[in-house]
Formats: C-alpha cells, structure tokens, sequence
C-alpha cells in the first residue's frame, strides 16, 4: 500500500512547527520544528518527499470573537506558495486552542522543567494537535 501522509503547520514567525500522520494515517506525532527563514522551503521540500506528503493543513488561529488574526495574511500568502511550488492541496484549519493543549500535554509529559521552555517542543506539539483534530473530523 502507497504511503499518503499528511503533514500540519503550526505557522509562527520565528518557528514553524511540523507534525505528520504514520503512513495509515492513524496518528498524528510531533516531527520537528523548522526555523521560519530563508532555508524554510527548501526544508520542508525534503520533509515532503521523505515522508511521501499528500495534503498539508495549516492552522489558522480564529480568534474567540470569531475575527481574523493579524497573522492571517502571512498564513494565507504560506498555503498559496505552498500548494504553487509544490502543488499539494493546503488547508486551513481552527487551531484555536492548539497551543494551550500542548502546553498541557508537555506539562504533563516532560518532567524535566529546563525541557518544557523549549519553544520549539510547543511549536511541534502544536502541530500535532492540529492534525489530531482534523484526523477526528473524519477528514
């Protein structure tokens, strides 16, 4: 059977947190955290092949009142670039609360308090709630 993952972005402007399925798209794990920069593409070039990627979600942090984060405009320009240079289908997902789930789950399973600062960890882990819940959907 052909792998088809599916990788999720938690977007940050320093930070991008990656996540990806195992190949029967059964559970979501927190993969690895690429530096927002000039080398971001490039990176994430090699993610998609090694992991054979089929669709991409970037989550999209909808505010409580339901408005639009400032950060929207440079999430929307990422899946537009997305989807043209490595034609893959990117979706935006509510990840509203992604970053506090993950900070509990690191609370939760990281003892080491100097490991749990690691911002990196939460941008990864975030991510990886992202997916679960798109996984949960039913997608």
């Amino acid at each position: 059977m052909e792998e088809a993952r599916i990788l999720a972005i938690d977007y940050g402007e320093k930070r991008i947190g990656i996540a990806i399925t195992d190949p029967l798209n059964i559970f979501a794990y927190p993969l690895t955290t690429l530096q927002n920069d000039s080398d971001f593409f490039k990176n994430l070039k090699s993610i998609l092949d090694q992991y054979k990627v089929v669709k991409i979600l970037i989550g999209n942090p909808i505010k409580e009142d339901g408005s639009i984060p400032k950060l929207f405009g440079k999430i929307e320009e990422l899946k537009n670039e997305i989807e043209q240079k490595f034609g893959l289908p990117v979706i935006l997902v509510d990840e509203r609360y992604s970053s506090e789930i993950a900070k509990q789950r690191i609370i939760e399973s990281v003892k080491s308090k100097k490991k749990r600062k690691d911002k990196s960890l939460l941008d990864k882990n975030a991510a990886a709630v992202i997916l679960e819940d798109f996984m949960k959907s039913g997608f």
